[in-house]
């Protein structure tokens, strides 16, 4: 009795501010969108993808588990081949992503290399989240490769599950899992059991409206997705598959898994670096309520 009465009297740590949980997120899982490892002009932007990759490193250290959500292979491959703009012919797509995906890798791996750490390449198409053999394979291997000290670079598998997407109605309806690296990001959060989705893009996060507009202001912090919040959603840029839509509802896929998410600019540099530490940047989704 006397021992619980001390007990009682130990004071109680209050819980963690949501830029505090983020801050001690252990396994993280960061997406990079087609706007921030490509510029303009459709070449890669190597120094901000060499920048990330050190902040991957660095969390990598400091002894966090990072997984690598990326983006790009279709305009790198575009690039490759000569082209003016992203093709809109599915099968010119599909070969567009053969051939980006291996310039893709070979400049994360230069990059992280140079770190000293190994990269791992894991392609993925719904039936791996579908089929649950697969799904505990996928599981299994993403464990295996963290324990090794690997770090895994995801990407969707456009070479063939653009085909299984659009596949003819005469054979049948499925359920659509994901069709970008968005959702895929946060499909891949949920099933390696990681406690932070960070979403990188070329904005610096969720504004009320058109952040070219006057009075357009950034929203810092948010609980959860609401018809409200999807309103301030715009389209997609062209570039990529996925908007600002698409993000949220990638946000509402980790919050639903109560883990929170952020939004950010992934053109700023050490945008991971402060981010990580608990920094007031980029929109912040926490799952619930603020207490």
């Amino acid at each position: 009795m006397k021992r619980q009465a001390i007990e009682s009297r130990k004071p109680r740590r209050p819980p963690l501010t949501p830029r505090e949980r983020v801050a001690a997120a252990a396994r993280i899982v960061v997406k990079v969108g087609t706007t921030v490892v490509m510029r303009d002009d459709g070449s890669a932007s190597i120094g901000v993808l060499y920048g990330i990759a050190e902040s991957l490193a660095n969390l990598r250290r400091a002894g966090r588990e990072v997984l690598l959500v990326s983006s790009g292979a279709v305009g790198l491959g575009a690039q490759r081949l000569g082209l003016a703009s992203k093709p809109s012919e599915l099968v010119m797509i599909q070969a567009c992503a053969a051939i980006g995906q291996s310039r893709l890798m070979s400049l994360y791996d230069d990059a992280f290399e140079k770190l000293g750490y190994r990269v791992a390449q894991v392609l993925l198409t719904e039936d791996d989240f579908l089929d649950a053999t697969r799904n505990d394979n996928l599981r299994a291997t993403l464990a295996k490769l963290l324990a090794l000290g690997v770090i895994p670079i995801i990407n969707e598998n456009d070479t063939v599950s653009t085909a299984e997407l659009d596949r003819p109605a005469s054979r049948g309806a499925r359920a659509h899992v994901f069709g970008d690296n968005d959702k895929l990001s946060a499909l891949v959060m949920t099933h390696s059991g990681a406690d932070l989705l960070i979403l990188l893009s070329d904005v610096d996060g969720l504004y009320t409206s058109d952040p070219q507009r006057h009075g357009a202001t950034l929203v810092e912090e948010l609980s959860g997705v609401t018809d409200a919040v999807r309103a301030f959603a715009k389209g997609g840029n062209g570039r990529g598959r996925g908007g600002m839509e698409s993000k949220l509802e990638a946000v509402r896929i980790a919050n639903e898994a109560g883990q929170p998410a952020v939004i950010a600019n992934g053109r700023t540099a050490g945008i991971l670096d402060l981010i990580c530490s608990g920094k007031n940047i980029g929109s912040l989704f926490f799952p619930g309520k603020r207490p």
